[in-house]
């Protein structure tokens, strides 16, 4: 997603006893986290059509909550609220100047989760997807925005590698995620699955994770994040890219993971409703290389949820139908993200979701 690098992680202090819960994705939401595109970052050649993608997610997202927007100059931050203003938006904007390598808000953004009934961000280490790309500013982000007092709640930091898009809360102690992603040795090397999965249960007071072992998306630089294979629409539902091609690459670790997720029980011990997702178009970039389009990709705010789609009208209507049988109660948001595939990341991928009194 980024320019390769060899950087390492800087130092954090393990977090301390807790008793904490991780909230599902659809728990009340004060806001979203964004960090805009900008021309010293891998965006330089796409900014003419990433930006107005960009536009289009904050304006969904103001009009029902607030957007709290990280942006490289002082320029940029009044031609964004100049533009919210016009839109009488402006009063949710939060916009905030701070250097970052990049965008993917999802991965270095806060984790929140409750205490005592209280919002408390979790502040991982974020080293690039294992050290793939340059990630030093990115990690810094959130002390640099709980410092110039973004958030109305602490921030806490947590000696662990881990990405907002390797994991899925069902908001009742069970926590999906993948096993090639959380047990890459690029990540945590000194921690094996149950010291890696002993930490989360105690970080996130979880009962309870559901490890993936298959889920593969040509182009993904993620070492296979959950946002992009398979999510929690509700503690009983799980939406999945579903490949039905034998002949597609990705057919045998799709066939795979859709027949684990049949296996898993919800926490009620139930099979889960399971909601297939199209496999999206093929899309490629200029160079030839297939990119990671994917429609599990979406982001639950209040009352609406928002979708990628990437310019296929009969499987970006299917992928609608399908998001709208998964949650009848909320608006579906559908937005071209084709443009942002060139960066090998996804709607969702862009953004980080604050709960309930993380934003005043």
């Amino acid at each position: 997603m980024s320019t390769t690098s060899d950087s390492q992680a800087p130092d954090h202090q393990t977090t301390s006893s807790k008793c904490y819960q991780l909230l599902p994705e659809w728990a009340p939401q004060s806001g979203v986290m964004l960090t805009w595109p900008h021309a010293n970052s891998d965006w330089a050649p796409f900014l003419t059509q990433v930006e107005p993608v960009f536009y289009q997610i904050a304006e969904s997202i103001a009009h029902r909550e607030k957007v709290l927007i990280t942006v490289a100059s002082d320029t940029k931050k009044r031609e964004i609220i100049a533009h919210f203003t016009q839109l009488n938006l402006q009063t949710e904007l939060r916009v905030f100047v701070q250097e970052t390598n990049d965008t993917w808000a999802r991965d270095h953004g806060p984790i929140t989760v409750t205490k005592d009934d209280k919002p408390l961000l979790l502040d991982f280490i974020f080293n690039g997807w294992g050290n793939k790309f340059d990630a030093r500013l990115d990690t810094a982000l959130n002390r640099k925005l709980a410092k110039a007092s973004a958030f109305n709640c602490d921030l806490e930091p947590v000696d662990l590698v881990l990405e907002g898009g390797s994991i899925e809360s069902d908001g009742h102690g069970t926590l999906l995620t993948t096993s090639e992603c959380l047990l890459a040795s690029t990540r945590n090397p000194s921690m094996d699955k149950a010291a890696i999965e002993a930490l989360l249960s105690e970080t996130f007071g979880l009962k309870r994770t559901l490890w993936l072992d298959y889920g593969y998306l040509a182009g993904d630089d993620t070492d296979s994040h959950v946002d992009t294979l398979a999510r929690f629409c509700d503690p009983h539902t799980i939406a999945y890219v579903q490949c039905t091609d034998e002949s597609d690459e990705h057919y045998p670790a799709l066939k795979a993971m859709e027949n684990q997720l049949k296996a898993f029980t919800d926490y009620q011990g139930q099979a889960y409703k399971l909601v297939p997702l199209p496999m999206a178009e093929p899309c490629f970039s200029d160079e030839g290389d297939r990119l990671p389009a994917t429609y599990a990709n979406f982001l639950i705010i209040n009352g609406a949820v928002l979708l990628p789609i990437y310019g296929n009208e009969q499987l970006d209507q299917q992928a609608i139908e399908q998001i709208k049988s998964a949650f009848p109660n909320h608006e579906i948001i559908a937005i071209n993200c084709r443009p942002i595939v060139e960066q090998y990341g996804s709607l969702h991928c862009l953004t980080m979701q604050l709960p309930e009194g993380v934003l005043v």
